[in-house]
């Protein structure tokens, strides 16, 4: 809201009439209106990717739209993490029992 306002005030400086009759005054304004429409686009911009809330999570959604390989990443990462995990645990369990043959050749394998 806050950008707009002062968009709203530098449209308002432009249509003054002082800025017909001085040049120098006309000039600055318009650097301010162009500045100000440049921080409100970009203040915009950080709504729309979700900076302005819950960031993390909107960021994360919005960089996989942009980079799909992201997403595909993070989903083999997941997969591999999950068949990390099982493989783990099949392991500590040979671990736990006896140490014969066929158990250190599961083991080993």
């Amino acid at each position: 809201a806050m950008s707009k306002s002062a968009v709203k005030i530098s449209s308002d400086l432009l249509s003054n009439p002082l800025c017909e009759q001085e040049p120098s005054f006309l000039e600055m304004v318009t650097a301010f209106d162009t500045a100000m429409k440049r921080m409100d686009a970009f203040n915009q911009e950080k709504v729309n990717m979700g900076l302005a809330g819950d960031g993390e999570s909107r960021v994360c959604c919005w960089f996989s739209s942009v980079f799909p390989s992201l997403n595909v990443a993070v989903k083999r990462r997941e997969q591999t993490l999950q068949d990390y995990k099982r493989l783990q645990s099949k392991v500590e369990k040979y671990e736990e029992k006896e140490r014969t043959g066929p158990v250190l050749a599961k083991l080993h394998q």
